[in-house]
């Protein structure tokens, strides 16, 4: 029955398609004769007055992680290889988009790969980049209809459903920028809206060349398709429409404003002095095989079996992270049996009020109490939440309206993950994800600081009371403030989430 509906389905929409050929797709590797580069001169001195590790610095802040790109981009001078799941041609995106073309006017090879999966707006734009000589574009399973992608679901779905989550942007094979942000507004404090709580690092030293070499792997992937397969020629208006649109973008006041700020924030001055402080520290990098594109990497291979193997079993603590927390059954098994063992577990993971995918939350709710009973400590960030003090402010980062995106744990107060993986099936089992395992004490303890000052006053402490009810914590100005139902949340929301806990759905969140 199940073949047939799919011929069905095949036969009623001609327009799908099937996806091109990779016969003859260009091959290309990373550039390592590098050092002679501007950041190479600048890198090379330091990464030898600090043999074995690399330097990293924590980018929690917004503004400064659009700075960092914007200006690796304007520094290169041989390769930009860039990677995203989302990129959006919002005031950022048209602008690091533009840093992108620059860089290959000044003749930098570019290679971008972005996941289709939020490309939707984007096949103009991306036609005209990939038809610069220095510039291409490839997109990681692809829709092959382009007007309408999501009929791709129902013929070829066990591949859409997989997704590139990867996020990093070398340069020069000398600096790079990993960790849990896309690109657009939302994620560098440049809009209106909902701010994102996230966090990146800028890294040094050898872990780049692995990020590199990582990203030759994805390049070359099954899973990558050239742009030019894929979208229709961009006409000669449309590429010379790129610099224009970046022009009337730097034009906006709000813009303008945001530039503006960003050439003020000390971090860029640091950045560009010479100045930054870097944290030297024994540093790996963790990915998935891209063939987990297509569902064939060896369970071995899987950034969460590589993530055990490197950090080993917590024996005091574990502090975690996550905007989509969804442990599952297993999971809960597991957090109950490191508490049993004296591990004190600590998690912080988006209220109903501040999440923005509410399925995700459903899949975590039904899991709390068990997870409360097993001793686990459990967070939730509110939507909105006061300015922290600067120190908090290094790992959490700060919006009068926040969700939090950022994905990071520490283990033992030893050594820090920070990357794109969340704590959910879909990151496990279906999407491609990355991070950095720092060996790192300052680092983790700099998280454990945070709990035990910033994220208390900016989140929900989920509780059980004594007949084994939920409660929400909330540390006011005038005290606690306990709250009997989901803060935030109207009836039918809460009613919605419950309906979405019993639904089988956990293996795709």
């Amino acid at each position: 029955m199940r073949t047939l509906l799919t011929v069905a389905a095949a036969a009623l929409l001609p327009g799908c398609g099937t996806l091109p050929s990779l016969d003859g797709r260009s091959y290309s590797v990373t550039l390592e004769n590098t050092a002679d580069t501007r950041l190479g001169r600048a890198v090379l001195p330091l990464a030898r007055a600090h043999p074995g590790t690399s330097g990293v610095v924590p980018l929690a802040d917004g503004r400064d992680a659009f700075a960092a790109r914007a200006l690796l981009a304007d520094a290169a001078e041989r390769t930009l290889d860039v990677q995203y799941y989302i990129w959006h041609a919002d005031m950022s995106g048209t602008l690091l988009f533009e840093a992108l073309h620059r860089a290959a006017d000044r003749g930098v090879r570019v290679r971008l790969l972005l996941d289709d999966n939020n490309t939707g707006d984007l096949d103009g734009i991306l036609a005209a980049l990939d038809a610069h000589p220095n510039i291409e574009v490839r997109l990681f399973n692809p829709f092959v209809n382009r007007r309408w992608r999501y009929l791709g679901y129902l013929t070829d779905f066990a591949r859409l459903n997989r997704r590139m989550h990867n996020k990093s942007f070398t340069a020069d094979n000398q600096a790079t920028i990993i960790g849990g942000r896309n690109v657009g507004d939302e994620y560098f404090g440049a809009g209106d809206d909902v701010l994102f709580v996230d966090l990146d690092v800028l890294a040094i030293g050898p872990v780049v060349h692995d990020v590199s070499r990582d990203f030759d792997r994805y390049w070359a992937s099954g899973s990558s398709y050239p742009a030019d397969r894929l979208l229709p020629a961009a006409s000669p208006a449309a590429i010379a429409g790129l610099a224009a649109a970046a022009s009337s973008v730097e034009r906006d006041p709000a813009a303008l404003a945001y530039i503006q700020a960003i050439a003020r924030l000390p971090f860029v001055r640091a950045l560009l002095g010479g100045g930054l402080r870097f944290e030297w520290a024994a540093t790996r990098m963790v990915s998935d095989d891209p063939a987990k594109g297509l569902g064939r990497a060896p369970r071995e291979s899987k950034l969460p079996e590589r993530l055990g193997t490197i950090l080993g079993a917590p024996e005091r603590e574990v502090e975690l992270v996550s905007p989509y927390f969804v442990p599952t059954a297993a999971g809960v098994e597991s957090f109950t049996a490191l508490a049993r063992r004296g591990v004190k577990i600590t998690v912080l993971t988006n209220s109903l009020e501040a999440t923005d995918v509410v399925a995700v939350h459903a899949g975590y709710a039904k899991r709390r109490k068990p997870l409360l009973q097993a001793g686990v400590a459990l967070f939730e960030m509110k939507r909105t939440s006061s300015r922290p003090a600067a120190e908090d402010h290094r790992l959490t980062g700060s919006s009068s309206a926040s969700s939090l995106h950022a994905k990071t744990f520490s283990v033992d107060r030893a050594r820090i993950f920070i990357g794109s993986f969340n704590f959910d099936p879909r990151s496990a089992r279906l999407n491609t994800e990355m991070g950095f395992v720092i060996d790192s004490p300052a680092m983790a303890q700099t998280l454990a600081d945070a709990f035990a000052g910033g994220i208390p006053r900016r989140a929900y402490e989920v509780r059980l009371s004594e007949t084994g009810a939920l409660r929400w914590v909330e540390q006011g100005d005038g005290g606690r403030i306990v709250h009997d139902e989901e803060p935030g949340a109207g009836f039918w929301l809460r009613a919605l989430v419950s309906l979405m806990s019993v639904l089988p759905i956990e293996w795709l969140l």
